[in-house]
């Protein structure tokens, strides 16, 4: 169904990108009456959303609006005018209209009933193709064509020219780059003059050189009820031993902070509080108790209620002596990260086309006509919804601004 506000002229819009930006953006223009082409280069769309549900597709969270805003850090005010604009609440609605049937998870998490991308990803398509919209997969761009048109690529090699009355970029980022985006883009962004903070891995483990020892018993056990602390931001939740390091929400929540301190020092330290709930004075007079002819790990596990790797991280290190020093230990235990996983294995990307190259309707000010969304802009957040929110709602700033634009075209 089009718009009742459709143009009077209709016009031709090209969308690069298949993911959920591309998606939306294209959903929202062609509800208005303009003819939309969506060019993907790998053979099928939506390739890491649909894995993204594979273990329950987060669409967004439930917290308090000021909370959720928060999640962007101090540097995003665009990405949370963004969210503001469309918030959480509009995602949940579009999700439902499509038969998701939302609900809210015990941790205020979003999700649809289905637990899984796919069966929201085909009544999405099936409404797209009732809006008219084209899409046309195993077409890689490869840049800008003057004055104002794209170039591709095609499976057979051959090279073509796309010409369009407006264009929106939803390309990605580099994460994952198997399932479609692969960061390749911000070159020809360079070549074009258009500035990119370079993409960098977010929501990615971190390295620790684990003792053979260590690794070989306790790789993929969880570090339960901890909290993390770095520059003096802490983070609690969970981690997970991995065979070079740690992952998991309170490693990804910390990430930027990690990445800065790599990148200054080359490496940084995490502090580790095993037991974040039990205060320092309490955690010695537990540990003052005669152990008896208890073996430490006894005694660690009986008196301060720590399991098996969490005692198997304290014995990384020479364990001190006296109930005091092994308290403390126990409270700020110090790992040295050496760096951060790879971005081909990273959630997400950090990183992206800078703030200062679009305007508030997120077009390109050295392209008129040009429009970007989604993860290829210049912001990063947590896991818990808020990827994706940010993904939809800079594809609605962004299709919004895209269709303002036309319509002063049309004045013309």
């Amino acid at each position: 169904m089009v718009s009742e506000d459709a143009p009077t002229i209709a016009r031709d819009v090209a969308i690069v990108g298949a993911g959920p930006a591309g998606l939306f953006a294209a959903e929202i223009i062609a509800n208005h009456g303009h003819r939309v082409t969506v060019y993907e280069r790998t053979p099928s769309v939506a390739r890491k959303f649909l894995l993204a549900g594979r273990g329950g597709l987060n669409l967004t969270h439930s917290e308090l609006p000021e909370v959720f805003l928060g999640r962007y850090g101090e540097d995003a005010s665009q990405v949370r005018a963004a969210v503001e604009a469309f918030p959480p609440s509009k995602l949940i609605a579009w999700a439902n209209d499509l038969g998701a049937n939302t609900f809210v998870g015990t941790s205020g998490r979003v999700f649809p009933r289905a637990m899984k991308a796919s069966p929201l990803l085909r009544a999405w398509l099936r409404r797209l193709d009732g809006l008219g919209v084209t899409i046309r997969t195993r077409h890689l761009w490869t840049g800008f064509a003057p004055p104002s048109g794209l170039l591709f690529r095609t499976a057979d090699g051959a090279t073509t020219t796309i010409d369009a009355d407006a264009v929106l970029l939803a390309l990605g980022g580099a994460s994952w780059p198997k399932l479609g985006s692969d960061g390749r883009w911000a070159h020809i962004f360079d070549d074009a003059g258009i500035a990119v903070v370079p993409l960098a891995p977010a929501n990615c483990g971190v390295h620790v050189a684990w003792s053979d020892v260590f690794r070989s018993r306790f790789e993929g056990a969880a570090l339960k009820r901890i909290a993390l602390t770095i520059g003096g931001v802490t983070q609690r939740g969970e981690a997970i031993v991995t065979g070079n390091g740690l992952e998991g929400g309170a490693v990804y929540a910390l990430g930027p902070h990690i990445r800065r301190a790599c990148a200054i020092e080359k490496t940084a330290e995490l502090v580790v509080d095993l037991k974040p709930d039990i205060s320092l004075p309490d955690l010695v007079r537990r540990l003052e108790k005669p152990r008896g002819s208890d073996t430490i790990t006894n005694h660690l596990r009986k008196a301060a209620h720590l399991d098996p790797v969490a005692i198997g991280l304290l014995r990384e290190m020479a364990l001190p002596d006296g109930a005091e020093a092994l308290a403390a230990r126990i409270k700020a235990l110090p790992l040295c990260v050496t760096g951060l996983e790879g971005i081909e294995r990273a959630i997400s990307t950090a990183g992206g086309v800078g703030w200062g190259g679009v305007d508030d309707r997120l077009m390109l000010r050295t392209r008129p006509g040009t429009f970007v969304a989604g993860e290829m802009l210049d912001w990063e957040a947590p896991t818990g919804g808020y990827l994706l929110q940010a993904t939809f709602a800079t594809a609605a700033v962004a299709a919004t601004g895209l269709l303002a634009w036309l319509a002063t075209r049309e004045l013309k």
